[in-house]
């Protein structure tokens, strides 16, 4: 994607069967300019256009126990470096979209996570140069984990890649501090979880360039930044809730498979 200086929220929209990027308002998208897909000059209603995730990743990285509380909750040691895993891309939905509860699993459990979405291709970022550079901006996600699996599991794909457990949310917030916000988890109205994302143990500028010189980050992968004590199981019914301050609400309900 180019880059946009300007605060906006980037979302991904279909109209008359094409896809585009747009900027969203609260009553409207803008059509942007982009080499990947086509473009559209008039301003749309909302009403008139589907709102898809705002982004198709090659990967989505996630990084677990990044927050002290939340790896002590679950028995685990904090990490001297931070531990990474991959999230399967077909596990995306966004805003208003189901969180399906898969046969397979009898606890699942949602968390809040800050999501960073790259913008351009990112290798072996060097200390000098600054790895904000690389972000496109940045959404709500919810780390959605089979935990009995988990438990089960010596690698997370599994418990982690269900279709639906990884809602993202509907737009991109391209300028804010990454390490200065508010994060927290609801379920059917009660905070469950509830922290700031200058408690990671591992910042956002630290982990774009630790993950760079491991893989190669891709525009518009995701990087998953690490979630805060207070997970708890989803139900069927529930509504889930995903919080961040300067971005906004995901919202999501909680289905069981068989409700489809």
């Amino acid at each position: 994607m180019k880059p946009y200086p300007e605060t906006m929220k980037i979302c991904r929209f279909a109209y008359k069967n094409s896809i585009y990027f747009g900027r969203l308002t609260n009553e409207s998208v803008e059509p942007l300019e982009n080499y990947q897909l086509k473009t559209i000059k008039q301003t749309l209603p909302i009403s008139k256009v589907k709102i898809l995730p705002p982004v198709i990743p090659s990967k989505i990285v996630c990084v677990g126990r990044n927050y002290r509380e939340h790896a002590e909750e679950l028995g685990n040691e904090v990490p001297k470096e931070p531990l990474l895993f991959l999230k399967a891309p077909s596990a995306i939905i966004t805003n208003e979209n189901p969180i399906i509860l898969p046969k397979q699993s009898s606890r699942v459990e949602h968390e809040a996570e800050l999501a960073i979405i790259i913008s351009k291709k990112c290798k072996s970022i060097s200390p000098e140069e600054n790895p904000l550079n690389y972000v496109l901006g940045y959404t709500c996600l919810n780390d959605v984990t089979a935990r009995d699996l988990q438990k089960k599991d010596i690698q997370f794909t599994r418990a982690k890649s269900f279709d639906t457990f990884c809602p993202i949310g509907h737009f991109i917030e391209t300028s804010l501090d990454p390490n200065n916000l508010k994060i927290e988890a609801r379920v059917n109205g009660k905070i469950k979880q509830k922290a700031h994302t200058s408690q990671m143990i591992f910042p956002v500028e630290f982990l774009i360039r630790y993950i760079s010189n491991y893989m190669t980050l891709m525009p518009f992968d995701i990087i998953a930044t690490g979630t805060p004590a207070g997970v708890s199981p989803l139900n069927p019914g529930d509504i889930c809730e995903i919080e961040i301050e300067n971005i906004g609400i995901l919202k999501n309900p909680v289905k069981r498979e068989d409700e489809l």
